[in-house]
């Protein structure tokens, strides 16, 4: 039975399209295509203004807190791209401080004396040795932090301007949003100045209500434009048990490329307080 059904649809089908294709000859699809783009016209237009306009209304519900979301992220990408950018500044600082400061006591534990006074108190070699050591690691370490630092601030570089791309977009939606009303709004002009000199009844309510609509979409869309115009250390480490002094020289001076100096002065014999202390900078 049901291959009965599908043989008639079929040849139906074969039927009429050999009746236009008899008819209408090589224009047969044409016609088709025609009819097909008059029947969506003609079902177009018989779409009221009324349900054009709650269409429009619904899209700008869609599109408003889209751009509010936008701006907030903009918002808080600014904010973190200005706050990294900063600590970006103060680490560097910090680190040309520090190794101001691992130059000088390099300095010092290359003249080869055996104790040193520094900033009032007085240090052994291998007191001065291990401070090196420690204030070496940490700049080395805080080299690394910053460099990520540095990645950090790429990225949020590159997520705020996809934001700012977002949001031209969205505005770019509400620009044409805001030209649609207008046009819907001049059709319902024409439609309520028709219905004024014609005998035909138009139901007022309907018109009322469109033109309720119309002054509710743009309230809201100029309530959103002024919405929116207001609102667009180093690391501690270790200390290393064994340290050899003389590698440890050679690994600061390579680092930072200087240039060794002849020994100046024969070693002074000062005296070492007991305790240990660690090392301070003027």
């Amino acid at each position: 039975m049901i291959t009965k059904w599908i043989k008639l649809g079929v040849l139906s089908v074969a039927g009429l399209s050999l009746t236009g294709g008899l008819l209408f000859g090589k224009d047969a699809v044409s016609y088709l295509k025609t009819s097909a783009s008059s029947v969506r016209t003609s079902v177009k237009n018989a779409v009221p203004i009324e349900f054009e306009l709650q269409r429009a209304q619904n899209l700008l519900e869609q599109i408003i807190p889209e751009m509010h979301a936008n701006i907030r992220l903009i918002a808080q990408e600014e904010v973190e791209v200005a706050g990294l950018k900063g600590d970006i500044v103060r680490s560097e600082q910090a680190l040309e401080d520090h190794r101001t400061k691992i130059c000088r006591l390099r300095d010092h534990l290359a003249d080869g004396a055996p104790t040193y006074r520094l900033a009032g108190f007085t240090y052994t070699r291998d007191q001065l040795t291990e401070d090196l050591s420690a204030a070496f690691d940490r700049y080395k370490e805080a080299e690394v932090v910053l460099e990520g630092k540095r990645r950090l601030l790429t990225t949020r570089e590159r997520s705020l301007a996809t934001a700012m791309q977002m949001l031209d977009r969205t505005r770019s939606q509400k620009v044409r949003l805001e030209d649609q009303i207008k046009s819907l709004e001049s059709q319902y002009r024409l439609v309520k100045a028709a219905g004024a000199g014609s005998p035909l009844a138009i139901d007022s309510s309907k018109l009322a209500k469109t033109e309720k609509l119309i002054t509710e979409i743009k309230t809201r869309l100029d309530v959103a434009e002024r919405v929116l115009a207001h609102e667009a250390r180093f690391v501690q480490t270790i200390p290393v048990d064994t340290i050899d002094e003389k590698e440890l020289l050679r690994q600061v001076g390579e680092y930072f490329e200087i240039v060794p100096s002849p020994e100046s002065q024969p070693p002074q014999k000062v005296e070492t307080p007991t305790g240990d202390r660690s090392v301070e900078f003027n």
